[in-house]
């Protein structure tokens, strides 16, 4: 289902991954242990500045910074938009 949200400028918007909810050793996480995911899916690029054309594309897995972006709820969903310069890597 797609998006209907288009990000202005150098702004991408990302749906992140979810939590892990076991360790690779089987032990189950508890929800006040969580850590927010810094993994996501591009789902929609803006169209960049005037001297920079945007880097990362739609379908992109990504990796972010920590307390990079703003949360969004959108039809039930979480995600999160940010400046392109706030994703470190894509996957």
């Amino acid at each position: 289902m797609a998006v209907k949200i288009q990000p202005l400028s150098d702004r991408v918007l990302v749906e992140p991954q979810e939590a892990e909810t076991k360790t690779a050793s089987g032990i189950i996480i508890p929800d006040s242990a969580k850590e927010k995911p810094q993994k996501g899916t591009v789902v929609a690029v803006g169209k960049g500045k005037k001297d920079h054309e945007m880097t990362v594309k739609k379908g992109d897995t990504v990796l972010y910074g920590k307390y990079s972006g703003t949360d969004l709820k959108y039809e039930g969903k979480d995600y999160l938009i940010m400046r392109e310069d706030d994703i470190l890597a894509i996957i």
